[in-house]
């Protein structure tokens, strides 16, 4: 899939280039996107646990927003920080420039903080760190991305045992579950009637995952949600107190309760093979009760960026 000509700025929004020479060899592999890299990040200027300072990682956006060449902006990595800079984000200038900002983690809070204020889209999708700087690349991760960026439409396919039937269709959105639930009663957390709703998390013991599931829930944030569809949860560890209770309980357990169909297997979260999901599209969900197909249009692509 070739691109169209394209400037791609990388920021640092939140945590740090750990290996500097992964990242060189990141760096170098952005250029295989096929777009001209605009780097606003700079490994010298790392304070604490984050890529810059508050200010600075907050200006790194302001610059690459500015700079009139850049269409897409990367995510360096997520980890933690955009939390610190969400009142400092213009999200109604990124609306209106038309850039595409893509990453994922701790990027949600953009994503939805973007929709929330704006309904504009951006893309849960790749970053440098470390889907570039991996000895191999991942074909599937980057193929997504080039896909989604080329547009008019985008489609990702799953499954999942004991997938519901339907066909439904609504505004696509969610991220990271705990980021999501980091902006309930911000003026950062969307609204989202009729929406579909997919999450994502790392080093979360499905417990967790449904504690905070039934938080959206009891909030009533899932109210009138045409589907949950869950991807990779992955990294937690088992403990000897769960007596049989696992993912697949918890979700079952799910099913029963929320007041939503409940679908798995999304190719989303913090592993190599990872769907590119612009937040905000319309989607269409179609499932026949183990396989389903998400197919996401009416999103900000290179051909209108």
């Amino acid at each position: 899939m070739k691109l169209p000509p394209f400037g791609i700025a990388l920021v640092a929004p939140g945590g740090y280039a750990v290996d500097p020479a992964a990242y060189a060899r990141g760096v170098a592999r952005l250029a295989d996107l096929g777009g001209v890299l605009h780097n606003y990040y700079d490994p010298e200027r790392i304070y604490q646990r984050f890529g810059g300072t508050d200010e600075g990682r907050a200006g790194q956006l302001r610059a690459a927003l500015r700079d009139p060449d850049v269409q897409v902006i990367m995510a360096l990595r997520g980890a933690y920080g955009i939390s610190r800079i969400l009142p400092d984000i213009d999200f109604e200038a990124f609306a209106a420039s038309g850039k595409i900002v893509v990453g994922y983690s701790d990027v949600t809070a953009f994503h939805l903080g973007l929709l929330a204020t704006t309904g504009a889209c951006s893309y849960a999708g790749p970053m440098l760190c470390d889907d570039f700087t991996r000895e191999t690349p991942v074909d599937y991760t980057l193929d997504q991305l080039r896909a989604c960026l080329l547009g008019p439409t985008h489609s990702v396919h799953g499954a999942g045992q004991g997938n519901p039937v339907l066909d439904v269709e609504g505004t696509l959105w969610g991220g990271n579950l705990a980021m999501i639930l980091s902006l309930v009663g911000t003026p950062w957390m969307p609204r989202v009637d009729g929406g579909i709703l997919f999450i994502e998390d790392v080093n979360e013991h499905p417990y967790r995952i449904e504690r905070m599931l039934l938080q959206l829930h009891y909030a009533g944030l899932l109210e009138g949600l045409r589907a949950l569809v869950i991807g990779q949860i992955n990294n937690y560890k088992a403990n000897p107190m769960d007596n049989g209770y696992d993912e697949a309980a918890m979700v079952a357990y799910l099913r029963e309760r929320l007041p939503l169909p409940v679908l798995t297997g999304l190719p989303f979260g913090h592993v190599a093979e990872r769907a590119t999901l612009p937040v905000g599209a319309r989607c269409r969900l179609h499932s026949d009760g183990n396989a389903f197909s998400l197919t996401l249009s009416d999103y900000t692509t290179l051909r209108h960026a």
